[in-house]
């Protein structure tokens, strides 16, 4: 073995010493930019009018079909939300199978099916082709739209929707948005629960009879099939889809900001600042300077860690663990925003950064080895891309949709080669805007009068998530205090008679998680003994115990462990309505003012429990009921942590009304409460209270 390594070495070094010697001092000159063969598609049109694609690609035995419709926007106005709910349940239900059964038929070949409110994408080996197109067909021809799904969807997206009103970057998502294309403008408009309310099924029937027509759809068909066998196919399987016209609704052009102008979002508690540096800009898919476009904003920060933006704010100034770039081409109007999430005392700081890598973009020609490098990242991410028959069918449909040359994406990495340090501020001083840019920033209150500096009009708009005016907290009337709003509670949820009267109590329900019902038990005596099972046997997810000052609990079966703050944490779930036990159990109250709460006035309260750790309360002025609480907690190994709970609904029992339907927010975890059964002063052994 070790002669055979001796002739091994000795051949290398005798191969290295005939190699002719290599110039270190000058670096290599680079390669011509190689030629890109991607697959030639052919095309042909259905009588129905729907364009097909095909490119063939016979290398593994598997087919894919990309239906997409072309329809620009939808204006859906105070029904927004209902296009995405239409694509989402296109799949859940037909005339002819339930969404089981075509869970079912597609598990069954190994097949993928999805759907969205513009397309429909399936891909299954070639022999299973025929299952999956009679499926996809069904789908297309006899969709129902189940009320029972329906239902679902809507309580998902309202749940989400929930989080969203105090997550940083959804809230940002809809300001930004408003502010750019203003709330009349299609891409303005924002989901919210009272829209997603009003949705009903006919709703999603009407959008989908409007919308989706094979004479405004494409069909790609990319894989191991002939271009006359997907002929065949498309015939077939579309060929009875029916032909007509799709709505071209009319509404407000946007309007770019003539000067800097700055929108602020508060958010309370908030301990960083979720900064938005955008506007819309005239950016055609296909456009001439669009790969310059490109080039130039992944200099500046889209996605590659030497952009300017996060050279400056991350390594320069670690103010932020990030800050990039998009810029986004569309038919109608695309967009261009720089953002960063930093630390609340230098939120004015990254502004001025923000803008002044906007400003050095046009005045500052590039270097040309970043510009090499990009263009070398930019080809290689390319040359990866072409490994997936989605990116092969998402060439060719832009090729028919954007009516580009039919080789232009052979001469992408030839173009990108081609593009110079001119090119690249030329496309900087047409789509760069330091002077002209909606400045939108979420965050604590206590920031927003140092970004006043920024607005050219020397004025800020304060709005909320919604977009609207935002309204600051009001002083509570004369003889309001956080004692009689307590008191008004009690009152409002049965008095304090009824109240003394309960004496034990059970409720029974169910959580969902993660599209999942998990059974929920909970007993308590009021004040001493609390129970509550999450699961049912032989599978308990989580069960806890509290005994008058001993307690124990268990997840997945295991024991968990009790400190002392733990167990009194749980020796206020022993009362039904704790919030009436403030007083004795030591906390404090203090009621901050009057607020807007999704168009209802609120009393907002501070709670502070006797460890130092506050929570905030939201009680409704009219009714007296409590429908909020949120608190952040700072959790070791995790940082801060989010948590809420949204009271839904109430219902009466026994002259008491319960909260019924809640949704509870943990950090990233979201669960939806319902209680389904309440039993006021039931009997309870004491085993059932037994601390293990």
């Amino acid at each position: 073995m070790k002669k055979l390594i001796f002739i091994a070495l000795l051949a290398i070094g005798f191969l290295a010493a005939c190699s002719p010697k290599l110039d270190r001092s000058m670096a290599p000159s680079a390669a011509p930019a190689p030629v890109i063969q991607i697959p030639d598609y052919q095309s042909f049109t259905l009588e129905n009018g729907l364009q097909v694609i095909v490119v063939e690609n016979h290398k593994l035995p598997s087919v894919s079909y990309q239906l997409s419709t072309d329809w620009d926007v939808v204006v859906e106005g105070d029904k927004a939300g209902a296009a995405d709910m239409a694509g989402e349940l296109l799949r859940k239900g037909t005339t002819t199978k339930s969404k089981a059964e075509i869970d079912e038929s597609m598990d069954f070949i190994g097949a993928s099916l999805s759907t969205s409110s513009s397309g429909m994408y399936g891909s299954s080996l070639t022999k299973h082709s025929k299952e999956l197109l009679a499926t996809m067909s069904d789908i297309l021809m006899n969709p129902t739209f189940p009320e029972e799904e329906i239902e679902k969807s809507k309580t998902q997206t309202m749940s989400g929707l929930v989080s969203a009103k105090t997550e940083p970057n959804s809230m940002m998502s809809n300001v930004k948005n408003i502010v750019n294309y203003g709330k009349d403008h299609p891409y303005g408009e924002i989901v919210t629960e009272k829209t997603v309310e009003n949705i009903g099924r006919e709703d999603l029937v009407q959008f989908f009879n409007s919308y989706w027509k094979p004479n405004h759809s494409y069909l790609v068909v990319v894989g191991d099939i002939t271009a006359d066998q997907a002929k065949a196919d498309a015939n077939e399987y579309f060929g009875a889809w029916i032909k007509g016209d799709v709505p071209s609704p009319s509404f407000n052009p946007h309007t770019n900001p003539a000067e800097n102008q700055v929108t602020f979002v508060p958010l309370k508690g908030a301990v960083q600042s979720t900064i938005n540096v955008t506007y819309p800009v005239n950016l055609q898919p296909g456009s001439s300077d669009a790969l310059a476009a490109r080039v130039m904003n992944t200099i500046l920060g889209g996605g590659v860690f030497s952009g300017r933006l996060m050279q400056n704010l991350r390594e320069d100034k670690g103010y932020t663990y990030g800050s990039r770039s998009s810029l986004s081409s569309n038919r109608i109007v695309g967009s261009f925003t720089a953002s960063a999430s930093v630390r609340n005392e230098v939120t004015d700081s990254s502004v001025t950064e923000i803008l002044y890598e906007l400003d050095r973009m046009i005045s500052e020609p590039v270097n040309d080895s970043i510009l090499t490098f990009v263009k070398n990242s930019m080809a290689g991410g390319f040359a990866r891309s072409l490994e997936s028959p989605r990116t092969i069918a998402r060439f060719a449909l832009n090729t028919f949709k954007y009516n580009l040359p039919k080789g232009y994406y052979n001469t992408y990495l030839q173009r990108l080669e081609a593009l110079t340090v001119a090119d690249v501020t030329a496309a900087a001083r047409k789509y760069i805007k330091p002077a002209n840019a909606n400045i939108v920033v979420v965050g604590n209150k206590d920031e927003a009068e140092k970004l006043v500096k920024f607005s050219a009009t020397g004025k800020m708009l304060m709005l909320d998530q919604y977009g609207n005016e935002w309204k600051d907290m009001a002083p509570a009337p004369d003889g309001i205090t956080a004692t009689s709003v307590i008191e008004d509670y009690a009152d409002a949820i049965g008095g304090s008679e009824a109240i003394a009267n309960l004496k034990t109590l059970r409720l029974v329900g169910s959580m969902n998680m993660m599209g999942m019902d998990v059974p929920v038990d909970t007993k308590l005596e009021v004040g001493k003994k609390f129970s509550m099972v999450m699961g049912a046997p032989p599978q308990i997810f989580y069960a806890v115990t509290y005994n008058e000052g001993k307690a124990s609990a268990s997840q997945m079966g295991a024991p968990m462990p009790m400190d002392e703050a733990t167990i009194n944490s749980f020796s206020s779930q022993a009362y039904p309505f704790p919030e009436l036990e403030y007083a004795n159990m030591g906390y404090t109250m203090v009621l901050d003012g009057v607020a807007d709460l999704d168009g209802e006035p609120v009393y907002v309260m501070t709670v502070t429990d006797k460890d130092g750790q506050p929570k905030t309360e939201y009680y409704a002025v009219a009714s007296g009921l409590k429908l909020k609480e949120e608190s952040t907690e700072e959790v070791p190994g995790m940082g801060e942590m989010n948590s809420m709970t949204v009271y839904k609904e109430y219902t009466e029992h026994d002259g008491i009304k319960f909260a019924t339907k809640m949704s509870q927010i943990e950090g990233p975890q979201q669960f939806e409460i319902s209680v389904t059964e309440v039993n006021v002063n039931p009997k309870f052994k004491s085993s059932e209270f037994k601390i293990n």
